[in-house]
């Protein structure tokens, strides 16, 4: 069983940084791709960025040069650095795996609990 743990999200203020960071309870390399998805009051959740296993990068165009995922494969983690923050960056930011647990099996999609960013103006 694959588990995601969150953590980093916060309050700041417009133009400032946060760091999130998921650790997977698997090593990264056995993930497909792993990724970042908010949800603001009201909307829908969309896609922020993603990682495959082989190191390709996928971004929203909404964070495209303010956000940069990345992954330590040593600590099974993945971040998500947000640089140039405002206020519609605020939501519940999820991470999410997809990871197939046995070879040949089926594919799976896994998410964290999420982690509230709320920016303020």
């Amino acid at each position: 069983q694959l588990q995601l743990v969150e953590s980093g999200g916060g309050l700041v203020q417009a133009g400032g940084s946060l760091r999130l960071s998921c650790a997977a309870s698997v090593r990264l390399l056995s993930i497909t791709a792993m990724g970042w998805y908010r949800q603001a009051p009201g909307k829908q959740r969309e896609l922020v960025a993603t990682i495959t296993s082989s190191g390709s990068t996928n971004y929203a165009d909404s964070v495209k040069g303010r956000f940069t995922i990345s992954r330590d494969k040593v600590k099974n983690t993945v971040y998500l650095q947000m640089n140039s923050l405002n206020s519609e960056d605020t939501a519940v930011y999820y991470c999410n795996a997809v990871w197939r647990p046995s070879g040949g099996g089926p594919y799976y999609t896994y998410w964290g609990q999420g982690t509230q960013v709320t920016v303020s103006s």
